[in-house]
């Protein structure tokens, strides 16, 4: 339930220290119980008890602070939460807005994935910019200017308390790019591979031959897989139906595997030539076997992995 209570609560403790945040939740939500109740003994509503205490106590970021044995001087207490606040708007999207247009501009003049570097250093530098001139000017106000009249915080400014989990973000964006680097390394890998035959040409580690089917078949598997993540967080929670969609896809691109290795047909037959090793039939089998081993040891350790993160989020 998201009452007013809740919300303060939240937004306290997401800045307090994560050891401490279970004992301050029952003590702070106990004094606010006690002091509803107070109110609620001298005839208020209470709904309107809970605003009054939760007014009282005010701001949760300069409760939270005080908790925290954490002053919030850096600039003055004044200006602290108005120069924090406006910080990290201007630093969620600037940089990498300004660092995503250099890397394009540089991609457009010819310089294909070397243009990353200049657009990340870009970044850089105007996330050093905007936290040295935005500070300065605090700074500035604070030595120049009265006091200004900011407005009063309010219980309405309170941010909803946020929903528990089962699938996290940092999961779900890890598994998508890597998802996404596998489906781009599949085409990069015929044209820049890391080897060369003597003339300098480059020499796929695939064999070009999976291109008739195998290869665009394992390529729709993985845009799927990367469809089915974003599906996965936006449900938001493990269920046994998104279990079976994940080890259908999982055995859609495990199996073709371990079969192309199994069978001597996933390597280019090339590369015997250039590396003398693999010219061998034995030492070929023991390349295949190794990759069909890992292949399916990873697709069972996955699989058990997902049946019991579903097993508790269903019975949770």
């Amino acid at each position: 339930m998201n009452t007013l209570t809740d919300r303060y609560l939240a937004a306290t403790l997401r800045s307090v220290p994560t050891q401490r945040r279970d004992e301050i939740a029952t003590e702070l939500r106990a004094s606010i119980e006690d002091m509803i109740e107070g109110h609620t003994d001298d005839g208020a509503d209470p709904a309107a008890a809970e605003r009054a205490v939760l007014t009282e106590l005010g701001n949760p970021d300069v409760l939270a602070a005080r908790y925290a044995d954490r002053r919030l001087q850096l600039i003055g207490p004044t200006y602290y939460l108005v120069w924090l606040r406006l910080l990290k708007l201007l630093l969620s999207f600037i940089p990498a807005l300004v660092g995503t247009i250099v890397a394009i501009v540089e991609a457009v003049e010819g310089k294909g994935f070397g243009a990353i570097g200049p657009g990340v250093v870009v970044a850089l530098h105007v996330t050093v910019h905007i936290a040295f001139w935005l500070t300065l000017t605090f700074v500035i106000i604070e030595r120049s200017q009265p006091t200004m009249d900011l407005p009063e915080w309010t219980v309405d400014q309170l941010p909803d308390a946020p929903v528990r989990r089962g699938i996290p973000l940092a999961d779900t964006i890890a598994s998508v790019i890597m998802l996404l680097l596998t489906i781009a390394y599949l085409p990069l890998q015929h044209y820049h591979s890391w080897v060369d035959g003597t003339d300098g040409e480059n020499i796929p580690l695939l064999d070009p031959a999976l291109w008739s089917f195998w290869l665009p078949a394992l390529i729709v598997v993985l845009i799927a897989s990367v469809i089915f993540e974003l599906v996965k967080y936006r449900i938001g929670r493990w269920t046994w139906q998104l279990f079976g969609l994940k080890a259908l896809l999982s055995l859609a691109f495990g199996l073709p595997l371990v079969w192309l290795a199994l069978t001597d047909r996933l390597l280019n037959p090339a590369l015997a030539e250039r590396l003398g090793w693999l010219a061998e039939a034995d030492n070929r089998d023991a390349l295949g076997l190794a990759i069909a081993l890992g292949t399916v040891a990873v697709v069972i350790w996955d699989l058990i992995d997902t049946a019991r993160k579903t097993r508790q989020q269903t019975t949770a």
